[in-house]
């Protein structure tokens, strides 16, 4: 492999692995919506 080729390799790698772990500590500090904004009614639950 050449080295331009290892490089995307890399970053490629940095960006799919931080976006998850970006998620996961998302969902750690939030992990759930408390409260909804009104409105919305979901016609089936009638």
């Amino acid at each position: 492999m050449s080295a331009v080729a290892i490089l995307f390799l890399v970053i490629a790698a940095v960006v799919i692995w931080g976006g998850l772990l970006g998620s996961i500590g998302f969902l750690v500090a939030r992990p759930e919506t408390t409260s909804y904004p009104e409105g919305g009614e979901d016609p089936a639950t009638d």
